[in-house]
């Protein structure tokens, strides 16, 4: 069992959310950190004209959360959705803090965590910024092979910032 599965089985309180259910909503306050002991999760964007973009899926042993809302108590930016039935272990993040004051391997796994995530926001901006769709499918289909017969081709156009029809498109040519 990881250090971060310890602190979250320590500390957490698990939930079951069956699929379609909301862990939490665009808008929502949620000052909670959540980690995936089991299932798979889609967070996502609604515009004001209710365009979806899908910021991320997020599997087994991953971390999802709105920092914003957790650390300052803030309207959550992005909405989180259960793909299946998924288990989650929940830990307020102010607890998470605390924690890591008095322990250095939760202080560690929280900057880890931080880093992680910065690392994963600019790759993900570099993609939209320097690669086509044809390349970002590519790479999404080579890194994320365990959940590509798990999520909607809509989904994967959403995440790919696309038109469905343009990934249908995208496919065709590379003989998927």
């Amino acid at each position: 069992m990881s250090i971060q599965n310890n602190i979250f089985m320590e500390i957490g309180k698990t939930i079951v959310f069956k699929k379609d259910a909301h862990i939490f909503e665009q808008g929502d306050i949620n000052p909670n950190i959540y980690f995936v002991k089991k299932g798979l999760l889609k967070a996502y964007y609604i515009t004001s004209e209710g365009k979806e973009f899908v910021k991320s899926f997020l599997d087994t042993g991953e971390l999802i959360g709105s920092l914003r809302s957790a650390s300052k108590d803030s309207p959550c930016y992005f909405s989180v959705v259960c793909l299946e039935e998924t288990e989650v272990l929940s830990v307020p993040f102010n607890k998470l803090i605390e924690h890591s004051k008095k322990n250095l391997d939760t202080a560690t796994l929280l900057m880890n965590n931080l880093i992680e995530l910065s690392m994963k926001k600019e790759k993900r901006e570099y993609e939209f910024l320097c690669m086509s769709a044809q390349e970002r499918y590519k790479l999404f289909i080579s890194e994320r092979p365990q959940i590509l017969d798990r999520v909607s081709l809509n989904d994967v156009a959403k995440f790919l910032g696309i038109t469905a029809i343009a990934l249908s498109r995208i496919r065709k040519r590379i003989n998927i």
